[in-house]
């Protein structure tokens, strides 16, 4: 679905990426590993457009999308949640969501998408009509995914979706990607918590200094603790 290669990214004169190169196959849930500043938040940005300055290869289900906008990929199916969250806090709940429509690929019935999002998310659904700001880091998070599930896209980002939440709301959190794969969404995930997300992952890729430095299946790095330690540890 997703196939990366040579790509390299710069922040200036700094160059982030350095020729990284994987893919991911449909169905599958891909985690992208490595400590903090390895370049796993930028790969993310590179991939869906936000980033100044990249050279290589995205094709996105067949088609080259590296010189194209951010919406344009987002129109053909791909989806990124940032580690930011980036809800609209003056916004209801019901209202952010509808955010995740405007530009959608085909304008869905507003009233069908939001009742599935509801089915999947129960807590957000007791909060529709709530001011999104007043709810807490973790619900605010999922408000972010189901925001990004509204146009059903087909492969989703996410970049760190565990981050600075309460133990309880994360294992629904990953109950919920373990479901979200077994409807047919192709997930990419970056995540610091390395046990978590190889016991979810199909595979892993494992970056350092920008770079592609492992690759294996999760089940495999899961039991490699010298990789783990060398390039996971935080």
């Amino acid at each position: 679905m997703l196939e990366v290669e040579g790509l390299s990214a710069w922040y200036g004169a700094s160059h982030a990426l350095q020729s990284v190169a994987f893919g991911v196959a449909e169905g599958e849930i891909l985690c992208l590993l490595g400590r903090n500043g390895a370049g796993k938040t930028t790969t993310l940005k590179a991939i869906m457009g936000l980033m100044p300055r990249r050279a290589g290869s995205v094709r996105f289900r067949g088609e080259e999308v590296l010189q194209r906008p951010p919406e344009a990929r987002f129109h053909l199916g791909l989806a990124y949640v940032p580690e930011e969250r980036r809800i609209v806090p003056g916004l209801t709940v019901r209202e952010n969501l509808r955010l995740g429509l405007i530009a959608a690929r085909n304008r869905q019935d507003e009233a069908r998408a939001l009742d599935r999002i509801a089915e999947t998310f129960p807590r957000l659904r007791e909060r529709l009509d709530q001011q999104a700001s007043t709810m807490s880091g973790g619900e605010q998070q999922m408000l972010a995914i189901a925001r990004a599930l509204m146009a059903e896209p087909r492969l989703l980002m996410l970049d760190e979706p565990s981050e600075g939440i309460m133990p309880v709301l994360v294992d629904e959190m990953f109950d919920l990607f373990a479901r979200l794969r077994r409807d047919g969404t192709t997930l990419l995930l970056v995540e610091q918590n390395v046990e978590l997300a190889l016991n979810l992952a199909d595979r892993a890729v494992v970056l350092d200094q920008g770079e592609v430095v492992h690759r294996a299946a999760a089940a495999e790095l899961l039991a490699d603790a010298e990789v783990q330690a060398r390039y996971c540890a935080v």
